[in-house]
């Protein structure tokens, strides 16, 4: 029996062409071995006349399913109750301001995927329609942080209203309130630690996973700094929610990293191993959270060495063994100054700025206080820049105190290689850190007109070390604080950053005894700026 050819179709898309020609298949008879009864001609039609509708139902599923995949998840909404008028330790900033500082900062991560309310615990006690409104946003919170909160109004409050929220931390509170993780409770055994004892985790969370957001949280808020206030959020929110994307070196690429480092530096590991210094740096970087930069960087100036290096360059520079890919932070974006003395500032100028008082002293600047807690609260930090014998080259090297974990104070110098960028006053810095190459962009944020003082903020990462990080240093002649007379402009450069006073990390420049200053032959110093023609000579 001749079947008639089904009317024409529109072409139809790849992804459902089996399943129309599936259908079309089923109104064709076969030759076989024994003779099949024909299909009564309706039943043929019904089939037939089939194959036009499944298209647009399968196009309009396919609709469908692409919005559902395009549309961005929801922002992880994190609530964070304070104690009315309780006081941090950063430099006695009330909490409330140092955690709605923290929700502006967490937009810097991710603008649309991270919403942070901050409310003060009287709303609690208050009854009235703003317990409400506390009420309503905590039920659909996915974090909630209490900080300072001691009063046992509000500390029953939160026990009886908050009792859904699957993740809640704790810090500097009432011990009546009970930290959760990922819906388990978490109970603290010792006055004055945030996570002690890890009680009733469910067989889905592995303890010692959950040992280790513990361990990094409670280590990070104990330093008490904004960035690792932030850190110990995205932490939580890493471990429990979904992935940040700036901690992603948390995750472990098991096999496939052991493979890349035995096939590729198999004599790196050996002479690392058989190196104390380099043994011991192992051993400390191990001890750390792989996203604490803090730790982990002062691991690597307490026991850097050229087998370190070695070592680092050849697993994570040359081979990239952790399969990480940190990028620069585009957020905050600072804008560099417009002009020094009432005139444009030119490229010229803008490194003469860096330059400073080199020629009439030993250095260029030294820092009074930075804002990054892993690289800029080193004792003793000067800083060189000069010109290169190269046309057009130009170099920074900071000298810097540590303080190893063997608690023995010891000199480092790096080197780094500066470019201007596009704009006067922004430049592209990158230097080779014991192994590793970290790609930076520096602005010049202000410098006051007798070179007093100056601000300059920076962004960076470590590329394959997974590391991306900013701050700024306020930098002066002497490493002292400026004048009082200059505090309202040093502010206004700050805001310019987004970093708070506060924020800041004064540097211990009490002991620096004899820096190994000094730069290479032939170096050279000023174009524009006379530098002994000015009038502060505080020095």
């Amino acid at each position: 029996m001749a079947l008639a050819a089904p009317p024409r179709l529109p072409k139809p898309m790849p992804g459902f062409l089996r399943t129309l020609q599936f259908a079309a298949s089923q109104t064709v008879c076969h030759p076989c071995s024994h003779r099949r009864k024909p299909l009564p001609v309706p039943q043929l039609r019904r089939i037939t006349l089939r194959a036009p509708t499944i298209l647009p139902l399968a196009v309009s599923e396919a609709k469908e399913n692409a919005m559902t995949e395009d549309l961005p998840d929801p922002p992880v909404r994190i609530v964070a109750i304070v104690g009315e008028g309780s006081v941090s330790p950063l430099k006695s900033a009330p909490w409330q301001e140092v955690m709605l500082h923290t929700a502006k900062r967490l937009k810097w991560v991710d603008e649309g995927g991270y919403e942070m309310l901050v409310f003060t615990d009287n709303l609690c006690k208050s009854g009235d329609e703003n317990a409400t409104t506390l009420q309503r946003v905590s039920n659909l919170a996915d974090i909630l942080v209490i900080v300072a909160v001691t009063d046992q109004e509000s500390v029953m409050w939160i026990q009886a209203n908050c009792v859904n929220i699957q993740n809640i931390i704790c810090f500097e509170s009432s011990r009546d309130l009970v930290n959760k993780l990922g819906g388990s409770y978490v109970l603290s055994e010792t006055k004055g630690k945030l996570f002690d004892k890890i009680v009733g985790f469910s067989q889905s969370k592995k303890a010692n996973e959950s040992e280790e957001v513990v361990r990094t949280v409670s280590e990070a808020w104990d330093r008490h700094n904004s960035d690792d206030i932030r850190f110990c959020l995205l932490v939580i929110i890493n471990a429990y929610i979904r992935p940040v994307s700036i901690l992603k070196n948390l995750r472990s690429k098991g096999f496939s990293t052991l493979n890349c480092m035995v096939k590729n530096c198999g004599p790196q590991i050996l002479n690392c191993l058989l190196d104390p210094n380099c043994r011991k740096a192992l051993q400390c970087l191990n001890q750390c959270s792989p996203v604490d930069q803090v730790c982990n960087y002062r691991c690597i100036a307490s026991y850097e060495s050229p087998n370190l290096e070695a070592f680092s360059l050849c697993v994570l520079q040359k081979h990239n063994c952790l399969e990480l890919d940190a990028k620069i932070p585009e957020k905050p974006y600072v804008t560099p100054m417009e002009k020094f003395r009432g005139k444009d500032l030119c490229n010229e100028t803008a490194e003469d700025l860096f330059v400073g008082w080199l020629g009439s002293l030993n250095w260029s600047w030294r820092v009074v206080a930075g804002q990054n807690p892993a690289y800029d609260q080193f004792p003793c930090q000067y800083q060189l820049f000069y010109r290169g014998k190269a046309k057009g080259s130009f170099w920074y090297e900071p000298v810097f105190q540590v303080k190893t974990f063997e608690e023995k104070m010891v000199w480092r110098r790096r080197k780094y290689r500066v470019k201007r960028g596009k704009m006067p006053g922004t430049f592209y810095f990158s230097v080779l850190d014991n192994g590793v190459v970290s790609n930076e962009f520096w602005t010049i944020v202000d410098v006051n007109n007798d070179l007093s003082w100056a601000l300059f903020h920076y962004s960076g990462a470590a590329r394959v070390a997974g590391q991306s990080y900013t701050g700024a240093v306020l930098v002066t002649p002497d490493g002292a604080y400026p004048k009082d007379t200059d505090r309202m402009k040093l502010a206004l450069a700050l805001e310019k950053c987004g970093i708070k006073d506060w924020e800041l990390y004064t540097v211990d420049n009490c002991s620096c005894i004899d820096p190994p200053l000094g730069i290479p032959e032939g170096a050279s110093l000023h174009s524009m700026i006379e530098v002994k023609d000015q009038t502060w000579t505080a020095v």
